[in-house]
């Protein structure tokens, strides 16, 4: 695996982590207090905690492409067994 190959699945499974975690722990205005701001929409999180969820993305994501990246070096994830495992002919 290149490293430009690496950057670019690392790339892609950030951002998929990142979708993942987005929703977790919105608290909305409706929620907290019942009250609602003129001209607001009322599903906007009240704290989104953005620094948060992209520290946790990125921990999750490094995780995840180690894991990745160790199976594929093992020989585990290579598009020989990929295919086999999809049932597409070689």
């Amino acid at each position: 695996m290149t490293i430009s190959s690496a950057l670019a699945i690392y790339f892609v499974l950030w951002w998929v982590v990142l979708f993942a975690v987005l929703p977790f722990g919105v608290r909305n205005s409706e929620d907290d207090a019942g009250e609602n701001v003129a001209g607001a929409d009322p599903g906007a999180p009240r704290v989104p905690r953005m620094a948060q969820k992209l520290l946790w993305t990125t921990v999750v994501s490094a995780i995840l492409f180690a894991i990745g990246l160790y199976a594929h070096r093992q020989g585990y994830l290579n598009l020989d067994r990929l295919s086999d495992l999809l049932g597409f002919p070689r």
